[in-house]
């Protein structure tokens, strides 16, 4: 989903989750007054505290869009800030309805039947937004309206608790289990529900302010991303953070090349890759360096096991690899291997190409032109630098590489 659509999106549910509070708390307080619950006047007391919560909501994401020059990365971070401003009405508000029920009174309960409808919907539309800014939250990644959907699964409970006691007010039932009454053992469920989310929130959003490392699935994927760059050959360091719901991603890595074009062509690739396959990608920043090479690694096409150079690069049916010390350009080793697509019908000198550059080499010999047809842009691509041999053989072939240098 785009960058600017995702914040509308919230945006919205921030406005839609005010007006819903504010809509609550207008109808509970004159219910309360009427009635002289005080559960209703604890539901009353939550609804006010959510709509405080909702304008921090608001302002946080608001705020956390902007850049200035003393925030040049952004303020992200402000969403969590307004988690763990949520996390603490929730404490502030459970401790309220708490309070509010376990608080005796002898005055006289009036429910009336419009009472429980407008509570029950009430409860009804709590638990249905609350679906939804989960829902949303998940998909967009954020921290503000997940909170915000398990702000509101603690205000669905603490609705089913006080409808469940304007309910026995109502028909005047008097239930107690071992000697608690049903309003006691639901305040206790609220303060479990209470502990678990709000402490849940208030740790997620505290870890992301103190700069705490994303999650280790997600850096795993990462780091397994660029290493299907064959140019890779080492991963020296990775790390990643959360602001907000948006991850900035630090790498250092070793490349095989030494090309500096080319090696700032793979950090393109790579963070085209990760952005594409890992959501909310606010930043990337890969250092790149090349490995310091002890040897060349060069691969010649050739006809034979006997080493006749083969005049065509795809068709060629074995590849000798040679390793050609940096210092003195002398062969250190030579493998012969066989070129496992040399028989295919299609595309034959591109899957040769992928194939070499996965056996890591930095040289390619050969005797035909491949620079402007798909083998020379595979090669070329992973930093594979290709020179053209005129030597028949493979001692000839040996010489005008080392005479390369």
């Amino acid at each position: 989903m785009d960058k600017t659509l995702e914040t509308r999106q919230i945006f919205k549910i921030a406005g839609l989750a005010f007006l819903l509070n504010l809509i609550l708390t207008l109808v509970k307080v004159p219910l309360a007054i009427l009635t002289g619950s005080l559960a209703i006047t604890a539901s009353a007391i939550d609804s006010g505290t959510d709509a405080v919560a909702s304008l921090v909501i608001y302002g946080g994401i608001k705020l956390s869009t902007r850049k200035t020059r003393s925030f040049p990365l952004g303020l992200y971070k402000l969403e969590n800030v307004a988690s763990v401003a949520i996390s603490l009405f929730i404490f502030i508000a459970g401790y309220e309805i708490v309070k509010q029920i376990f608080s005796a009174s002898d005055s006289l309960v009036k429910i009336t039947p419009i009472s429980i409808y407008l509570l029950a919907g009430s409860s009804l539309s709590i638990f249905l937004f609350g679906q939804y800014a989960l829902r949303v939250g998940k998909k967009t990644r954020s921290p503000v309206l997940i909170a915000e959907g398990r702000h509101r699964q603690v205000d669905v409970l603490s609705s089913i608790v006080v409808l469940v006691s304007v309910l026995f007010s109502y028909f005047d039932l008097q239930t107690e289990i071992m000697g608690i009454s049903i309003d006691r053992l639901g305040a206790a469920l609220i303060i479990l529900f209470i502990a678990k989310t709000g402490g849940a929130l208030l740790s997620d959003g505290m870890r992301v302010l103190l700069d705490a490392s994303i999650d280790f699935p997600t850096l795993e994927k990462i780091r397994s991303l660029i290493r299907e760059e064959p140019a890779v050959d080492e991963i020296k360091s990775l790390i990643g953070r959360n602001a907000g719901r948006y991850r900035f991603i630090q790498a250092e890595i070793i490349l095989n090349i030494s090309d500096l074009e080319a090696a700032h062509k793979i950090s393109e690739a790579i963070e085209n890759r990760i952005i594409a396959q890992i959501p909310n990608i606010e930043k990337i920043t890969i250092h790149y360096e090349p490995k310091v090479r002890t040897h060349d690694i060069w691969a010649l096409p050739l006809s034979d096991k006997s080493g006749h150079i083969s005049a065509h690069f795809g068709e060629a049916p074995y590849f000798v690899v040679l390793h050609l010390r940096t210092d003195n350009h002398t062969i250190d080793s030579q493998k012969f291997m066989h070129n496992p697509y040399c028989t295919v019908s299609t595309a034959k000198g591109i899957r040769v190409a992928e194939w070499l550059v996965d056996q890591k080499i930095t040289h390619a010999g050969i005797k035909e032109d491949v620079s402007h047809k798909g083998p020379g842009y595979v090669l070329s691509s992973a930093g594979i630098k290709i020179r053209q041999i005129s030597s028949k053989n493979l001692s000839g072939a040996v010489q005008e590489i080392t005479a390369m240098g």
